[in-house]
Formats: C-alpha cells, structure tokens, sequence
C-alpha cells in the first residue's frame, strides 16, 4: 500500500511539474486530469442544456463568459448531439467538487451542488480561454477532470476605503475570482479615509463620509449605491462568490464621524475621531441601524466588524464622562475592557440579525460564541495570537500580513508597496505558504476554514496599480487554497502561469511578469501627504 501511495505522488509530480504532455493548463490544478485524443469543436451551434431549475444563474454566468471571452453566443436549448450539459447529483453529499468530460460529442459537467457546476464551468472557461479561434469556434481538447478544493474558504478582501475602485473594476475583479474558483470577497467598505456605502436611515455617512480618499482629502464623494451592492452581490451569486462586507469598529470610524460627530469617541493628531463613542448609549442604537441594512443587502448571512487597532486612537476615552461612567457601572477595568465590552455588545447586535460576525484577530482574546464568530489571522508576527483563537475553539480564516497582504511588493527592487524589513510578498512565498506548520495539534488544524488574501489600498490608487498588485498573485493564492500539497509544485505551476499572460494582456490587466520583471514597469506615483505608512497596519 506504501509504495502505490509513493509511485501516486511520484505520477502526480511529474504531472504537475510539466515534465510529460499530460499537464491539464488549469489553474488551481485539479485533483485529477486525464487527456484523450478526442477533440470538441464549441461554436455557437453548440446548446446549452441544463438539467435543473437552479442551475439558470450559473448557466447565465457560462453563456455571458464564453460571449465576453471568445464571441461565442450558447443558447440554452434541448438535448442535442453538440452540446455542454450542466448536471447536478441531488442524492450526493453537498459539495465543491465536481467532473469535467470533454469528448467529441459534447461537455458535460456534473457536480453535488450549484456551486461544484460552478467550478466546473470556470475550468471549461480556462481550457476555453487558451485556444485560438477556430471557423468561428474553438477546438478542445479531450479532457477528464475530477476535482475538488482543499479549503472551502478561498477568499480575497479589497479595501475600497482608502481608494475607491467602482462598480466596473470590481465586477472585473469578481470575474478573475471565479475564473480562478475563489469564493469569498471580502469587501471592505469603511475605514478612515471614507465611507462607501449607502445607508438610507443615514444619507451624510455616504455624503460626507465618501468624501476625500487617503492621498486626496478633497476628492468628491465616491460610494456605492445599495441598488450598486445588490447588483454586485448578484454578479458574484452567479459566480459562486459569497460577498462578506465589513463595517469597521470601534476604530477606523473616522470618516463616520466625519458624518455624523456626535458618535465620535475622538482619537488624536494622528488619527482624528478614530473612535466610536461607547460611552454614548446612542452609538449602539445607531450602528445597530447601520447593520440591519447592511444585513439586508448581504445574503451571505455574515458581517465583518474590523475590532483591529482600536489603541491607535481611543486615548480620549478615559477623559469621557460616558467612558467612566461604563466603566464603573461594568467593572472595566482599563480602555481594553471597554473596548472588549463595545465589541461583545455590537457582537450580539449581529447575532440577533441571525448572521454570523468575523473579526481580525485582536479579538480572539473576547469571549464571543465559538459557533457563531470567524476570526481572522492577520499578525503573521504574533502566532499566539493564531493559538489562542485556536485554542478558544474559533474557526480561523488565515490571512497574514507575510505573505498574504498583497498591499506589501512582490519584488525587492519594487519602489512602491509595504517591506517588513527587508521582507516582502514574492509569488513563490504566495504559493507556498503552509498554515499547518504553525498548528502542531491535527485537530486544530480542522478550525482552518481557508486562506484569504487582502489588498489594502494605500498605495493603490489608481486601476494599474491595483492590478500590478493582485496580478499574477491571484493565481498563487487560488491554487494554495484549493490544492493539497500531495499535488502543489511550484515549477508546474509556473508553467501554467506562462500560458495565462497573455490572458491577461488581452484583458488589458497591468500585471506584473515575474517571468520578466522589466517587462512592465512598476506603477509608482507620488503622494500628496506625508503619512507614514508603518502606522498603517491595516
């Protein structure tokens, strides 16, 4: 048995590494891919079949991609000889996994659930978008694929705060997640610079709270519309992304009390009205407002309250009346307590909405319900803090700052972006990152949910940059999360990503070629303030 279980990984090395002319080109690479000598001829004679009633959003998402990709329109109609079947197993355990078939009559795709046809579709979209045209279709190869992910939570997190983006770069932005079967954003929608989200019952938070940006104080007003939000939800549905927004609290509040002062807890030269008051009863009420429709416009049933950093400015708690008074009313003893008290309240504000809370990893030391609360390790620096929320039998999205904050360069001689020291966030490192060597008990091991990347936009101000920060490290972070690490090489996937560039360049998608790091040079711009951005952690 031990020698089949080597000769396996051994087929499956020389597999993945491009050492034979079996390598499938998908990125994640799958579970499992065979190539026949078959061949498909897709055009726009082919049908579209789907064999269940909800299964019309992901057959929507298949016919808008091949239409964007290739301009080939696939009409859903019944069984024919040239076709691409959509099938769902409703008997099976819901899952991810799913089958790819490429024969010469048709493809069929087969999963236990929407979302593993889903996944399917984006590796037909992959095998789709690598061939040339051919008399006004594409020929496919002959392929079977069994596949399934590693981690169910595969995420990235965009913060549109400091520099917004719009509804147009990030629905691009959601199509590179699926294509790359990623299946959270994260999406972080408030913090300091401004506020970018419609709130009806509270209109200045977008008015004036989606004033400025973080290297343009004076830039006009830039949020989203809630009929903008749902759209995008929808889009990402279609998908199979779950959109998670976050609200951040109590810190980070500066441009909601830039709109609506008398919450504001103050904070200090640095950071102006950094805080929420949480000796003013009001602020419960109003931000509980806030959440209830935020909770509205989310189905996905969960909401990020930030809780990081809240040090970086509550120093004018302790000069309130309202702070001393819930102090001594609660028996807190210093400014963390009373910070963890605001957290757990607005924490069960959340659960009575019937959704689930995810925090940043600060607040693994607040007791919140195990089944209910998500924490994120973002302080690749401080790995207690990872244990203690294991140890307290949290669920963990790992996310840290090395090498999973894309905000950080991919290049030593990159001019622009975040070092920690001399260390930074090459693709190689983006690959090859394994949680489990921080996490000696197997059974704690099961709390990982996934991996989760996060673009923090200091120095992202504008599309190229974005683009230059997340491209081709998207690809590294898709396979590190669906791929176990019997089947990862980072020479086969470096193959793979060759032939993903040009993608890319039709795409119009500034990238950086870490192929040829000259190719395209670095985005650099030059900054109308003088923050530094060591401060800036999150």
């Amino acid at each position: 048995m031990r020698m089949k279980i080597c000769l396996m990984a051994v087929i499956a090395g020389l597999y993945l590494s491009g050492a034979g002319q079996e390598q499938c080109p998908v990125i994640p690479a799958p579970v499992q891919a065979v190539r026949s000598a078959e061949t498909f001829l897709l055009s726009r004679y082919t049908g579209l079949i789907l064999d269940a009633p909800e299964l019309k959003g992901a057959g929507a998402y298949l016919q808008q991609r091949l239409l964007d990709l290739k301009q080939i329109p696939v009409a859903v109609k019944p069984a024919d000889a040239d076709y691409i079947r959509l099938s769902i197993n409703k008997q099976a355990k819901q899952d991810e996994s799913y089958r790819l078939a490429i024969t010469k009559k048709g493809v069929n795709i087969t999963a236990n659930s929407v979302a593993g046809v889903t996944n399917g579709i984006s590796s037909l979209l992959q095998l789709v978008s690598l061939q040339k045209p051919v008399n006004g279709g594409v020929s496919l190869e002959g392929w079977s694929i069994k596949d399934a992910p590693r981690y169910g939570w595969r995420g990235f997190m965009l913060d549109e705060s400091r520099h917004f983006m719009g509804k147009a770069k990030v629905l691009q932005l959601l199509d590179w997640m699926a294509f790359y079967k990623l299946n959270r954003f994260h999406w972080h929608l408030t913090d300091e610079p401004g506020w970018r989200i419609e709130i009806k019952r509270y209109p200045k938070l977008a008015l004036l709270g989606g004033l400025g940006n973080f290297t343009n104080p004076t830039a006009p007003a830039a949020y989203y519309t809630q009929e903008e939000i749902s759209e995008i939800v929808h889009y990402a549905a279609q998908r199979n992304i779950t959109v998670i927004p976050e609200i951040d609290m109590p810190g980070h509040a500066t441009a909601a009390n830039r709109a609506y002062p008398q919450y504001s807890g103050g904070g200090n030269e640095q950071h102006p009205d950094f805080t929420f008051d949480p000796g003013n009863e009001g602020t419960y009420g109003y931000l509980m407002n806030i959440l209830r429709e935020v909770n509205l416009l989310f189905p996905s049933g969960m909401i990020h309250l930030g809780g990081d950093e809240v040090s970086f400015g509550s120093d004018k708690w302790i000069q309130h009346e309202g702070v001393k008074k819930l102090m001594q009313t609660h028996s807190l003893k210093d400014l963390k307590a009373v910070e963890r008290y605001f957290m757990e309240r607005m924490a069960d504000s959340v659960y009575s909405l019937h959704a689930g809370l995810l925090a940043w990893d600060e607040m693994a030391a607040v007791n919140l319900p195990k089944d209910k609360t998500i924490i994120c390790w973002w302080r690749h620096d401080q790995p207690r803090q990872l244990q203690l929320a294991l140890d307290k039998g949290y669920r963990i999205i790992v996310c840290p700052r090395l090498p999973y904050y894309f905000d950080f360069v991919q290049d030593s001689s990159h001019r622009m972006g975040r070092k920690w020291g001399k260390a930074y966030a090459p693709i190689k490192d983006v690959y090859n990152y394994k949680a489990e060597s921080l996490i000696a008990d197997q059974k704690q091991q099961a709390q990982v949910l996934g991996i989760q990347a996060n673009l923090w936009t200091e120095t992202v101000t504008n599309f190229n940059r974005m683009d230059y920060m997340v491209f081709p490290r998207i690809a590294a972070l898709a396979e590190a999360a669906w791929t176990t690490d019997a089947l990862k090489n980072y020479d086969g996937f470096a193959t793979r990503l060759k032939m993903q560039l040009p993608l890319y360049r039709d795409a119009g998608i500034y990238f950086y070629n870490p192929f040829d790091p000259s190719e395209i040079p670095e985005p650099v711009f030059f900054r109308r303030d003088t923050r530094s951005l060591s401060a800036q952690e999150n």
